[in-house]
């Protein structure tokens, strides 16, 4: 953009644009409009110009609102934006880029105008927007029943289902994916959860359901091939560092807009564009978990997520028994590929706890892939780096490895698969290490950071819940993972205590006092909860994988005065039996053996000793298996998640925080 930045605030003196919003009908005959749609303008992404822009458009917006109703200007723009887009495949297919460029422009005027109606308007009102019609002499008649609003939506999705992505659409494509959302955007003025409404309804049951399929379809194809946004070259030719010109148009071009490129593109690669050079990639990702949540009406379940829940491999020549509504075929390959590369955002793995939990074809497939370790290390090291991801993302993580843990395959798997040098593990030095140990040490990690400083209880049970679920096919524990389950223990102990002597204290000092006491009771129930379950958790690997896990076996040793305040404890002493049992036999034959044992012989010792245990001496308990149960009226947590993503990263899009009503701004 660069010094043509200032032109942006001059938009409000733009004779074109004073003609649009002003009080005077255009016929949709009249030149006029030609012009208006012939400017060197692409949508701006970053969110810096986008303020500017939206700021500049405002007073454009608020002067049109006040004259539409007589002069029908702005349907009179909408329908001239319809009648280029009649012939946009044929344009494609002819390569007549100044057509597929004016009817770019038009709608991204009518999105711009769009964003700030939305924002000052009912629905009802932005239909009424829709519904004026010119009166002046020379307009063409009445439309009769024609409903323009679902005109637009409809030929918004048609477009993004049928005219492919080559260089020359590329613009025009995202440009239609984001007026969707704008269109969805009401959602952020309102604090409940939109269940109805004159978009929803067409978007839901109108003329758009019959292409449910193809655009859901059509959005995950726009995410799996990330393509960067085209260089300008094929649209521009550059004309100084300043600025471009439109090659083919640059006779027509009114000057109303100073340039802004998408992505980039023909400018100097700026933060912007390294931060974001994949708009249409991005913002496909939001339209399509905007539609996937959106709320079922009364009487019809949400087609979008009926898409999403039922779509199959394209490999999969299996016919179904019974035929699925809104069902397709798509490459499991090429969406696996593109959600392990794609982890880094909270839309994409936000996207991949929706397929894992929702679609049991998709869900079977990871499981299945022999490279499991793609997917899991994106995911662990978003939790490793918890301190600088946000609570939602850490959620998502966290639940995406226990759904990945019901499965017994999944959890054998992870620890045949060796792998070197971890180098965002910097707490120490991995040269070498199975997945399923470190998957171990960054859920343990992220327990003791939740401990120590956000003391969520969600996330506690969360990371308890996949150490349980694995803990009975642990294998060859790495030693540094054995030691930490026995570091955890040990910080549970000391926390324990600590608060049981809190607890005592105060109730010496309250005396013949019966008010309530503090929450001590409470912190030390939990606390006692999440002991009984590392207990558990260590007890399930010592009776399934003993023989197994030498390493465990030492660290228990090494530690093993830790245990003994919680024998005759009576929330833990039948789990404590075992325990004992292993810790009892184990150090009656390193006695046997001698003093001053050195380490190899001590490993030696328990080797052997577990070939030699009786496996009847160890009690048998239930199997620990948890499963993730979605909570009830989940779009209470995931309408407002997904909109402070669109909030935060749509690309092009910037909404003034106040009046955000969804979410609070500072979890926005």
């Amino acid at each position: 953009m660069g010094a043509n930045t200032s032109q942006v605030s001059d938009l409000s003196d733009n004779p074109s644009l004073k003609a649009l919003v002003g009080t005077e009908s255009i016929s949709e005959n009249d030149p006029f409009w030609n012009q208006l749609i012939s400017f060197t303008f692409i949508s701006p992404t970053s969110s810096g110009d986008s303020k500017l822009l939206e700021e500049a458009v405002i007073p454009l917006a608020k002067t049109l609102i006040e004259n539409n109703p007589r002069t029908g200007n702005f349907g009179a723009l909408v329908r001239i934006f319809l009648g280029r887009t009649k012939e946009l495949k044929i344009s494609t297919e002819c390569q007549d880029q100044l057509f597929i460029w004016q009817a770019h422009n038009a709608l991204f005027m009518i999105r711009c105008l769009l964003k700030v109606f939305i924002r000052e308007m009912s629905e009802e009102e932005l239909h009424l927007q829709f519904s004026y019609q010119e009166r002046a002499p020379g307009f063409c008649g009445e439309t009769g029943s024609e409903d323009l609003l679902e005109e637009l939506l409809s030929n918004l999705v048609h477009l993004i289902v049928e005219v492919p992505l080559l260089d020359i659409t590329y613009s025009i494509l995202f440009e239609a994916v984001t007026t969707l959302l704008v269109f969805f955007s009401y959602q952020l003025f309102h604090k409940d959860i939109l269940r109805d409404g004159i978009i929803y309804q067409h978007i839901m049951k109108g003329r758009c359901l019959c292409l449910t399929s193809r655009l859901v379809k059509t959005l995950l194809y726009n995410f799996i091939r990330q393509e960067k946004c085209p260089p300008a070259t094929h649209i521009f030719e550059p004309k100084a560092e300043g600025g471009l010109l439109y090659g083919l148009a640059s006779g027509v071009a009114s000057g109303l807009w100073s340039v802004f490129t998408l992505g980039g593109a023909g400018s100097k690669a700026g933060i912007d564009q390294e931060h974001n050079p994949l708009p249409l990639s991005n913002q496909s990702l939001l339209l399509l978990l905007v539609l996937a949540n959106l709320t079922d009406g009364p009487d019809w379940p949400n087609p979008y997520r009926q898409a999403i829940t039922c779509f199959r491999n394209t490999q999969d020549t299996s016919s179904l028994p019974v035929e699925q509504p809104h069902t397709f075929q798509i490459n499991f390959n090429s969406l696996y590929t593109a959600l392990c590369e794609q982890q880094r955002s909270d839309q994409a793995t936000l996207l991949l706890y929706t397929l894992l939990h929702q679609n049991a074809n998709m869900r079977t497939y990871m499981l299945s892939r022999t490279d499991m370790d793609n997917l899991v290390l994106p995911i662990l090291e978003i939790l490793y780096h918890v301190e600088e991801r946000n609570s939602h993302h850490v959620y998502m993580a966290l639940i995406i490895l226990l759904i990945l843990t019901e499965d017994d395959a999944f959890n054998r798997s992870i620890h045949e698969v060796i792998l070197k040098n971890i180098s965002w593990y910097t707490e120490r030095s991995l040269t070498e290490i199975s997945l399923g140990s470190l998957l171990i040490l960054v859920v343990i990690r992220t327990i003791q950071f939740n401990m120590t400083r956000t003391r969520d209880k969600y996330l506690h049970t969360n990371c308890l819940a996949a150490l349980a679920n694995m803990s009975a096919q642990f294998r060859c524990l790495h030693q540094y993972a054995a030691q930490r389950i026995i570091s955890l223990f040990a910080l549970l102990s000391k926390k324990h205590n600590k608060v049981l002597e809190q607890a005592t204290q105060s109730l010496r000092g309250r005396q013949g006092d019966n008010t309530a006491l503090p929450d001590y009771a409470q912190d030390l129930n939990v606390i006692e909860e999440v002991i009984r379950m590392m207990l558990e958790i260590i007890n399930s690997c010592l009776c399934n994988s003993l023989h197994h896990n030498p390493n465990l076996v030492y660290a228990l040793l090494y530690k093993r005065e830790l245990f003994e305040q919680f024998r005759t404890h009576p929330s833990f002493q039948d789990i404590m039996q075992n325990l004992d049992t292993v810790i009892g036999f184990f150090s009656q034959r390193l006695e046997q053996a001698g003093s001053d044992l050195s380490v190899e012989r001590v490993q030696e010792v328990i080797m052997k000793g577990a070939q030699a245990l009786p496996k009847d001496r160890l009690k048998k308990f239930p199997e620990l298996k948890f499963k993730y149960v979605e909570e009830d009226q989940p779009e209470d947590f995931f309408i407002p998640y997904v909109w402070s993503l669109v909030f935060n990263s749509g690309v092009g899009l910037h909404w003034s925080p106040h009046g955000i009503e969804l979410f609070s701004m500072d979890s926005g």
